[in-house]
């Protein structure tokens, strides 16, 4: 039977930095031992690879790998191996993103592609992703192993997914959580999952990490493309609009589509089509008008909500209430 968990009666209002507290120590050890990974005997490869590891980032998927491990009663110190290679696998996709979209402002910032051109950019996100593996076999389990090789294919899979989708009206809902279930929350599905692994999880326990980390993901992904928008360029590091720029169709247009007029919708999938954002105004007032932000942040706290019942599933701690007070940031958060 589930712990009769009080995962939901936690203050909301909890600040992002608080959720590090629990595992305050680990943090820092992994902050330490990202550095001593990233050691090359090509500086760029350490120029860039510091540059974008210090960019700013939440760091959600290592500190996810630390919480699921600690949270099960883990007392040994792979997880801080596990929580740094598993941030390298999110620089590695980070830096080949920005290629791949052409994106020139990441966090506030300019690119490394952007600042050393792509081909260094798409090296050094080999390099990290090489030196990924390698920390991966000296955590010496085949089933993490498993995981996480079976996660980078699901990941790229998503990459190319996404690219395919591009300037295509036709795209549904479906296969758009099908998309962001590869791109982005695949990802933090291996970090909880890997580290209740690590933590010799029961079964139920390790499925409902697992489960975790993938509604926790879709949840983050929903906001981030409600955000796109709703937000503002100086919460949220980019520009509004620069999916629909890109030609991405994303839940808030594809819920247009379904629920305004016709002239609408035919709007909406000529902006599509086209990219670029002539039509920015027009299309930010038609996904107000027709509720589709309201509905994509309905998913997302739906998504939010069963992400806090597979922590029912998980001993009383505060490693588990820093993952609840998580689950519902994720769908609070502004940026």
């Amino acid at each position: 039977m589930p712990a009769n968990a009080s995962t939901r009666s936690s203050d909301s209002n909890t600040s992002a930095s608080s959720l590090h507290a629990a595992v305050a120590d680990d943090f820092a050890a992994v902050n330490r031992t990202i550095m001593e990974q990233l050691a090359s005997r090509v500086p760029l490869v350490e120029t860039i690879g510091q540059y974008i590891i210090a960019s700013g980032g939440k760091r959600l998927r290592p500190l996810l790998v630390l919480l699921a491990a600690r949270a099960l009663g883990y007392e040994g110190d792979k997880h801080i191996s596990l929580a740094t290679l598993i941030e390298f696998m999110h620089t590695s996709t980070l830096l080949h993103d920005d290629v791949v979209d052409e994106s020139h402002m990441r966090r506030g910032r300019a690119t490394a592609n952007e600042a050393w051109g792509n081909a260094p950019s798409v090296l050094v996100g080999d390099y990290l992703y090489s030196r990924s593996f390698q920390m991966m076999v000296g955590i010496g389990s085949l089933r993490i192993m498993d995981v996480l090789s079976s996660a980078t294919c699901v990941i790229a899979e998503g990459e190319v997914q996404q690219l395919a989708n591009v300037g295509n009206p036709d795209i549904d809902e479906a296969v758009y959580f099908e998309t962001i279930q590869g791109k982005t929350a695949m990802l933090f599905e291996a970090a909880t999952h890997s580290g209740a692994i690590l933590a010799e999880a029961d079964p139920q326990q390790e499925a409902a990490l697992q489960y975790y980390g993938r509604y926790l993901g879709l949840a983050f992904q929903l906001v981030d493309d409600l955000l796109d928008y709703q937000g503002d360029a100086q919460t949220m590091g980019k520009n509004v609009g620069d999916d629909l720029a890109e030609g991405k169709p994303t839940l808030p247009l594809i819920q247009a589509m379904a629920a305004g007029t016709p002239d609408q919708a035919k709007t909406i999938r000529q902006a599509i089509r086209q990219g670029g954002l002539e039509q920015l105004d027009e299309v930010l007032a038609i996904v107000r008008d027709t509720g589709a932000l309201d509905y994509t942040r309905a998913r997302a706290e739906e998504m939010s909500a069963k992400a806090l019942e597979q922590l029912d599933f998980l001993p009383p701690s505060r490693y588990r209430d820093s993952m609840a007070n998580l689950a519902r940031l994720a769908v609070e958060r502004q940026s």
